[in-house]
């Protein structure tokens, strides 16, 4: 990717100091307790209530007017006074969800709590940023400098698919809203930078579940029966081949299983297998025609063998599509705070993220915030048991979030 932003940045020259909402001590430091208490008390989609209520009870604290989404978790929150005359909102969403999964860091003392639940994903982190920045921009309204009113959006369940963002739509969290900006860890980023890029930033995800039925019988005979460990095994890797033939390949359309299972005894042909696995999709017109195209390949493959199928295609999340304009102020702001020499290109991803649904809507773009401490050399990575973020990421994600805000209303 050629990317321009930081020279059009340097084009009209911005300072630190010519923004005002730099993250004072006392609140960086309360930022980072607050991290860790959400990290020692991860709670899976749709069951972040104690997350809620945390949120909930600092930005009342704040003077701020926080809703709790229809569903029970999660919140909205607006900044600032809008009026008829107020240009469209910019709104800075956070993930607020863990996972299921133990906590294995050892010597920290902020590890998880809950047995087989952790903030491996880095949603703590984001949202202490978006926290953080709300309490800023708080506090920049009061003052009257806040040019323009923000909305927070504290967003549960983005680990289940299709996510929680359709149900936080439905809501109505983005009643009034022109723009909307996220930010996702990345280890593989230094802290004190950033990674952007112009469209797809990651992939579409969906889950495939199959079912293979057939008479099954003595493994002496297996011409009277349906050999469904065979068809499932053709299955597995003859559908992935067929279907690399089928799609262009720039749309990198990939399905990769994740669980087989047939079987009982080493002499009897089963009657039933199951698989499952996900689908991924760089492109978006593509990911539309992703169902057909696997339940074309599943069936053609399969009736080779007499095998019958059910196939239950679950539509998950499509690519995270940034726009060149939102890409522009989180540019714009970045540079503002940290200069150009912070922001780096970065690529496309296979992971999915349910922030794309909000794009379905309004234009808008995620950043990737980079958490790896300079030199360190253990290569975490996301949704692993050992994940963790240097913590100087969330100071990086509140300049990141309230320069943002202050500069909105320069990028139409």
């Amino acid at each position: 990717m050629n990317h321009s932003t930081p020279r059009d940045c340097e084009a009209r020259p911005l300072t630190a100091e010519a923004l005002p909402g730099t993250l004072p001590e006392a609140l960086r430091a309360e930022l980072v307790a607050f991290r860790r208490d959400l990290h020692m008390h991860p709670e899976l989609g749709n069951q972040e209530f104690r997350t809620t209520a945390a949120i909930k009870a600092r930005l009342e604290q704040a003077g701020l007017r926080p809703q709790v989404l229809a569903s029970g978790t999660g919140l909205l929150c607006d900044v600032g006074t809008r009026s008829e005359a107020t240009r469209p909102m910019l709104a800075l969403r956070a993930d607020i969800d863990g996972l299921p999964i133990p906590d294995t860091k050892a010597g920290v003392p902020y590890r998880s709590t809950v047995p087989d639940r952790a903030h491996a994903c880095g949603h703590d982190v984001h949202t202490t940023t978006v926290l953080g920045a709300g309490l800023v921009l708080a506090e920049l309204d009061r003052q009257g400098l806040l040019p323009n009113p923000v909305r927070l959006i504290f967003q549960p369940a983005e680990e289940v698919l299709p996510g929680g963002a359709p149900d936080a739509i439905e809501s109505g969290v983005l009643e009034g809203v022109g723009r909307i900006i996220g930010v996702h860890c990345d280890p593989k980023v230094d802290v004190g930078r950033i990674g952007l890029r112009v469209g797809a930033i990651t992939s579409a995800c969906d889950r495939l579940e199959l079912s293979l039925d057939g008479p099954g019988g003595h493994t002496a005979r297996p011409h009277l029966t349906t050999d469904l460990v065979t068809a499932a095994a053709k299955v597995a890797t003859e559908v992935p081949a067929l279907l690399a033939r089928r799609a262009d390949a720039r749309a990198g359309l990939a399905v990769t299983w994740g669980r087989l299972e047939t079987g009982h005894a080493c002499n009897v042909i089963p009657q039933h297998a199951e698989m499952s696995g996900t689908v991924r999709c760089l492109d978006l017109a593509a990911w539309r025609d992703a169902p057909d195209l696997v339940h074309a390949a599943i069936d053609e493959v399969a009736g080779m063998y007499g095998a019958k199928t059910v196939i239950n295609y679950i539509r998950g999340v499509p690519p995270v599509v940034n726009d060149a304009a939102a890409i522009d102020l989180l540019g714009s702001a970045m540079t503002a705070r940290r200069g150009s020499y912070a922001i780096e290109d970065t690529e496309q991803s296979l992971g999915g993220e349910d922030f794309s649904w909000y794009l379905e809507h309004v234009p808008g773009a995620m950043a990737r915030l980079g958490v790896r401490t300079p030199g360190d050399t253990r290569g975490l990575d996301l949704h692993r048991g050992n994940f963790d973020a240097d913590e100087e990421a969330i100071t990086v994600g509140v300049e990141l979030f309230t320069a943002s805000a202050l500069l909105h209303g320069n990028h139409p």
